[in-house]
Formats: C-alpha cells, sequence, structure tokens
C-alpha cells in the first residue's frame, strides 16, 4: 500500500465481539471533515476480516485499513459495498491493495456507467486534498444479481438487496450469529437522510421489509449504531412519507415546487442535523419524483 502522509486517524467502535465499525462526521462531507461523513465496518472472523464500505476518500480507505489492524492482523479478504455512492467507494483501492476482494450488487455499474467521472471531478475540487487525483473509481470483483449467501470464517453472512430504494443497488448485510445488520443508507441514525433523486415508493417496502425482520443491532451508512432500530427505521419512514404527502399534494394541486415549499411546515424537521443542507434537496427530488408518478411513469 502507497504511503498515506495525511495522518488520519480512525478509531473502531466495538459494536458486539467481532463486529466494529467506524462513524463519520454527522453533517456533510467537507475539508474540514476531510470528507469523512460516512461509516465503514469490519467484521473479524476466525481467519478472515470481512469489511462493509470503504469511506469517501483513498486517504480514508488507508486509514480505515489501519484501524482495522488496530483489531486484528488477519487478512482481509472482502468488500462488501452498500452502494456506489461516492462517500461509501471512494476507498475501494486502498482495500484492494490490502488483498480485499470486492463485491456489490449490478446495478451499481449503472453509476459507474454515467455521471461518476463528472462526480468524482466535483469532489476533487470541492474535497481536495483528501480527494484527489489518488482517489480512483474501483468496480467490483463480482457483480451480485441479487441475494447472495456466504460462510466465512465460522460466521453466516447474508448479501440482501434493498433496491432499488436510497440508490439503485442498495444492498445489506445481515451478520447472523452476531445479529447485526449493515443496512447502507436504508436508514440513517442522528440526521436527515439524503433522497436527492431516490426511489422513496420503494424505499418505503425496503424500510418495511427491516422493521419485519425485527434485528437486534443495525449499523446506519451514517450516524451511530442503532441499537433501536424500530425507533430509527420509523423515523425514516416518516420522514419520507411526510415528502412524499407534502409534495404529492403540492404536485396534485399545481402549486410551484418554491411555493410548496415555502408553505410546508417543516418545524418536525428543522432542528436535526444536514437539515439545511438537505431538506430543499430532498423536497425537489420527491416533487419531481411524484409529477412522474402522477403521469404513471
Amino acid at each position: 500500500m502507497a504511503d498515506d502522509p495525511s495522518g488520519l486517524v480512525l478509531t473502531p467502535k466495538r459494536v458486539t465481539d467481532r463486529v466494529y465499525y467506524v462513524e463519520g462526521a454527522t453533517e456533510i462531507a467537507s475539508r474540514a471533515n476531510r470528507a469523512f461523513n460516512s461509516n465503514a465496518g469490519f467484521v473479524v472472523t476466525e481467519d478472515t476480516v470481512l469489511v462493509v464500505d470503504a469511506l469517501g476518500a483513498y486517504p480514508l480507505g488507508v486509514a480505515l485499513v489501519r484501524a482495522i489492524r488496530q483489531v486484528t492482523p488477519k487478512p482481509i479478504t472482502r468488500v462488501v459495498v452498500t452502494h456506489y455512492h461516492a462517500d461509501h467507494f471512494y476507498g475501494l483501492r486502498a482495500l484492494k491493495e490490502a488483498g480485499a476482494e470486492v463485491w456489490a450488487h449490478v446495478r451499481g455499474r449503472e453509476y459507474l456507467d454515467n455521471d461518476s467521472q463528472a462526480r468524482l471531478e466535483q469532489r476533487r475540487r470541492d474535497l481536495g486534498p483528501w480527494v484527489d487525483e489518488q482517489t480512483r473509481l474501483v468496480p467490483a470483483d463480482r457483480w451480485l444479481p441479487g441475494d447472495a449467501r456466504f460462510v466465512a470464517g465460522g460466521l453466516d453472512f447474508d448479501v440482501v438487496y434493498m433496491g432499488p430504494a436510497h440508490a439503485p443497488d442498495d444492498e445489506m448485510l445481515v451478520v447472523r450469529q452476531e445479529q447485526v445488520v449493515f443496512c447502507g443508507d436504508i436508514i440513517v441514525s442522528g440526521r436527515l437522510p439524503f433522497v436527492g433523486d431516490a426511489d422513496s415508493k420503494h424505499w418505503l417496502v425496503a424500510i418495511d421489509r427491516l422493521l419485519a425482520m425485527k434485528p437486534p443491532l443495525m449499523i446506519p451508512g451514517h450516524g451511530p449504531v442503532s441499537r433501536d432500530p424500530a425507533r430509527d427505521l420509523a423515523f425514516t419512514r416518516d420522514y419520507l412519507l411526510y415528502l412524499r404527502q407534502v409534495m404529492g399534494k403540492a404536485v396534485a394541486d399545481m402549486v410551484p415546487f418554491d411555493e410548496a415549499y415555502a408553505q410546508t411546515d417543516w418545524s418536525r424537521y428543522a432542528r436535526v442535523p444536514t437539515f439545511e443542507p438537505a431538506n430543499r434537496i430532498n423536497a425537489y427530488g420527491t416533487y419531481l419524483l411524484m409529477e412522474r408518478e402522477s403521469l404513471g411513469k
């Protein structure tokens, strides 16, 4: 692995005897937080380490490998990417250099095949030097067409396709013996989710699936581990439902977006971290989605 002059140090948080994660900042990615605003996790098995997501920059990926080495010297053999959004996979190159094979859902290719280069250039401009020429887009070694089940180091893992929801390729990883679910951005904890152009109708279906599973512990894509998954799932569900309700009514009444946004009561969410940078984008994306749904698209 290349030397890392950034000096980034990530502190792994222990969730169970074999499950850990590193927790990014609550706010959106910035130079000030060194592009570290998402989570990544890892599972220490009898003989290997399995990683979930790779953070949002190459130096963060290098720091993630160092964080794993604080816990165990066992080889890092696999990374499961919950979805191909920049803040979750830009550190993959460092995990590949450490010897890991990358697994992701096949719809992640859509991100790589469309506007991914433009997004990379934007993040290089806005987040340099943390995102720079060393940050390269790494495709999966194995593109999964759907669910997958495997055993590694005496533990049973389920990769479950949950998309399209927050992203077209949403996957979660279930560590059965540990009763832990890595759920990506299906939920976030302690902040508003980023909705953008997500498929909130199917996202709600994914949340219902998770609620039915009743997992004891969930590690979200952003924010602290959820030790009350039903509460956190309900918060995300209710926010999505509210967006669909108020923006759907505006579309039905032919109210322009700016007027509808100004008239909406956002008081329940206004004090939630990331409201200012995220809520208007979320509302506008939902407005456009409700227009498409009203036309049967």
